[in-house]
């Protein structure tokens, strides 16, 4: 297995208590990441211990706003980020992986299979085209598109007491604006370890749905 510079060092830096597995499905996901990103462009990020940072720990600051979660719909999840991250961490998570890009589908399927998460789910459709009964009570995103689109497809998506979870870099303050009246999100600076650029998660609640 390839190692993994840093990353237990920042998953202990978040304050994160993983499953047994967990380090080395990261470092399985991150080797099929690479393979495949030779055939596919999966990410620009080529180096390994920038993808431990930017991939893995970023999408782990999610985790502690998924406390009482059961089901999680990752929107645009491309290469899986964040919500292959959080499928590792969180087993008892039921994670669906919306990505309408049939070879990343392919490719989220080829992690389900050799990481064995039998609870997540891909489904290769548009968010805004996409007929489900289905409901999440939480749903990501992370540079899927702009907010007020984020919102507008995601929102009939969500249950009862559920939030809508987009992932930034600096303050999206146009995108906020753009929101509309009554919509009051919350705007959360998330630290990720080895990193110095900005995060912010920007959360909205259940008035939405």
């Amino acid at each position: 297995m390839t190692r993994n510079p840093g990353l237990m060092e920042g998953v202990a830096t978040l304050g994160l208590q993983l499953p047994d597995a967990a380090e080395n499905q990261f470092g399985a996901y991150l080797d099929l990441l690479e393979k495949w990103n030779a055939v596919i462009n999966l990410t620009a990020v080529r180096q390994r211990p920038h993808m431990v940072t930017l991939h893995l720990l970023d999408s782990l600051t999610v985790v502690p706003h998924l406390a009482g979660k059961t089901r999680l719909l990752d929107v645009g999840s491309g290469g899986g980020m964040p919500g292959i991250p959080l499928a590792i961490a969180l087993p008892a998570l039921q994670v669906t992986l919306l990505e309408p890009n049939q070879k990343k589908a392919a490719f989220l399927r080829q992690v389900k299979l050799e990481l064995e998460l039998e609870h997540v789910e891909v489904v290769a459709e548009r968010v805004e085209s996409w007929q489900t009964e289905a409901r999440f009570d939480a749903i990501t995103s992370r540079a899927f598109s702009d907010l007020p689109d984020f919102v507008a497809g995601a929102r009939r998506l969500l249950a009862p007491g559920g939030v809508l979870i987009a992932m930034k870099g600096v303050v999206p303050f146009e995108e906020l604006n753009r929101l509309g009246p009554g919509v009051v999100p919350e705007v959360v600076p998330v630290a990720v370890p080895q990193l110095a650029a900005e995060r912010h998660l920007v959360i909205l609640g259940s008035p939405l749905s």
